[in-house]
């Protein structure tokens, strides 16, 4: 276990914050699917409770743009504007978030860094970014597509993931 943890805050060193830096600047520039709809995550009892937490505190507008939910509605899920941003909350770990190239900087598809607080792991996919928390006790995902301000956006969600899901290690 020690192991994993030591490789878990290894991938999170923010001397990766500038190569974060520039892939989410990179992320301004191109349209996106505009559809809202978000697969809905079935995390254990414990991470769902805190994802309800969390919804209870997300904020109203995420990069100047108002809540306004996916579909199917849940309380796991959230987006803002169009193209949308959407929040899922009790996500499973991505497999990039061990990845021994990831925490080398040896990946260029992905990169760990830190926004306000909050540690992310940084997937370029098409169409936008994924982003997932990480050394939290759940994970969080936003998916920013292409177009929007990554930036503002975790900035942004970063005050409710700390109010809502403690630091720790997802189970």
């Amino acid at each position: 276990m020690n192991s994993f943890r030591h490789r878990h805050r290894r991938l999170l060193r923010l001397s990766r914050l500038p190569a974060l830096a520039l892939l989410i600047t990179a992320a301004g520039c191109s349209s996106a699917d505009d559809s809202a709809s978000a697969a809905v995550p079935s995390p254990d009892a414990k991470v769902a409770e805190l994802c309800r937490n969390l919804d209870k505190v997300l904020p109203a507008k995420v990069d100047g743009e108002r809540r306004g939910d996916p579909e199917p509605a849940s309380a796991l899920t959230a987006a803002w504007g169009s193209p949308a941003i959407i929040l899922r909350c009790g996500v499973p770990q991505p497999p990039k978030m061990v990845d021994p190239k990831v925490a080398e900087g040896r990946d260029s598809d992905a990169v760990a860094g830190g926004v306000n607080g909050v540690d992310w792991l940084m997937e370029r996919q098409g169409g936008g970014h994924r982003f997932t928390t990480a050394n939290r006790e759940a994970y969080v995902e936003v998916r920013v597509p292409e177009g929007v301000d990554s930036s503002a956006a975790l900035i942004d969600l970063a005050p409710a993931v700390k109010k809502a899901i403690p630091e720790g290690i997802a189970s």
